[in-house]
């Protein structure tokens, strides 16, 4: 599910303001670091300031990365503010555009992902973007487009938190359009899909890409919104369940459920691959780890058990709204 990326000539008035961008995703990350370290109420994120200078075809640019780790709710949360520069697209940008490929690019984000520590509060990710290019052809438009979403990872679901969660989703893309959720929810369904497990990553969310339909301003204030939901989407159901008690057995799960997003981010996942690729930071692209994972070689969820109600409820394409 992709749509098209094209210069649009009818919207030069509504030229792209990168500095506009980066100042909304810089107090982004300031309100979601606050808000997580206010929720954890032990913990302090840490804060990693980087800086590349410009070298030839290397990546160039900077940012901030955060990380709270060993915290009272959360076993590590990061949350990773960059804005970066390149000669060249890597091929995780161009595979779905090869007329853009050898086209430099400017790209700023924020990306964030909480592992928490109690088994029934959920693994959350939001991610939101913004790319323009720099055409080889010296008589070219830019190109330019927004992405991101954010999606849920359960361990043991409830259905409150399903619809509260899928609620605040269609609140975000309401404002822009009764068809965005719908669509937006089918490609996050999509998106976060382990192929070589033929399963959900989680319950999913909203996922969208390549978005420069109906000019910079429009585009920019769905970005926004989008951002602006996540703390609302997630907060509630962290404090549902933060203090539910649990054992080995539930740890346990959790931590075998967390392979699962391992295996997504360095297998599937094109924001890891686009800052392998492109020669980003490595260290804060691979924040997004959990820091404690467990495998084991075919294991099944006892029948009948909560550990298998998540594969037979919760991991399953669902209209969470109508569950309702």
């Amino acid at each position: 599910m992709t749509t098209a990326v094209t210069a649009d000539p009818d919207h030069a008035a509504d030229s792209p303001d990168s500095t506009a961008v980066r100042q909304y995703l810089e107090a982004l990350q300031q309100r979601l670091t606050e808000a997580l370290q206010a929720a954890d109420g032990g913990a302090r994120f840490i804060e990693d300031v980087w800086e590349r200078p410009a070298t030839g075809a290397a990546l160039a640019g900077g940012g901030r990365s955060r990380v709270l780790r060993e915290g009272t709710l959360f076993e590590q949360a990061g949350i990773n503010f960059s804005h970066v520069r390149g000669a060249r697209l890597p091929p995780s940008a161009t595979a779905q555009r090869p007329e853009l490929a050898g086209c430099g690019f400017e790209a700023l984000g924020v990306s964030l992902v909480v592992h928490p520590r109690n088994p029934y509060v959920p693994t959350s990710h939001a991610n939101v973007r913004f790319f323009s290019t720099v055409p080889a052809a010296p008589d070219a438009a830019p190109v330019w487009w927004f992405g991101g979403g954010f999606d849920l990872t359960p361990y043991y679901g409830f259905e409150a938190d399903c619809v509260h969660w899928h609620r605040t989703v269609r609140d975000a893309c309401a404002p822009f359009g009764a068809d965005l959720y719908p669509r937006y929810k089918q490609w996050c369904d999509e998106y976060f899909f382990l192929r070589h497990r033929q399963e959900p990553r989680g319950i999913g969310g909203l996922f969208f890409d390549d978005l420069n339909t109906g000019g910079f301003a429009r585009c920019f204030a769905f970005l926004r919104s989008v951002g602006d939901h996540y703390l609302p989407a997630y907060l509630p159901i962290v404090e549902r369940r933060r203090d539910l008690p649990y054992g080995e057995r539930e740890r346990e799960f959790q931590l075998y459920r967390r392979g699962r997003y391992v295996e997504f981010n360095l297998v599937q996942d094109r924001g890891t691959l686009f800052g392998l690729q492109s020669g980003g930071r490595t260290e804060s692209i691979l924040m997004s780890l959990p820091p404690l994972v467990r495998w084991e070689y075919n294991w099944q969820p006892q029948p009948g058990s909560p550990e298998a109600r998540l594969y037979e409820v919760f991991l399953q394409p669902r209209d969470w709204l109508a569950a309702n």
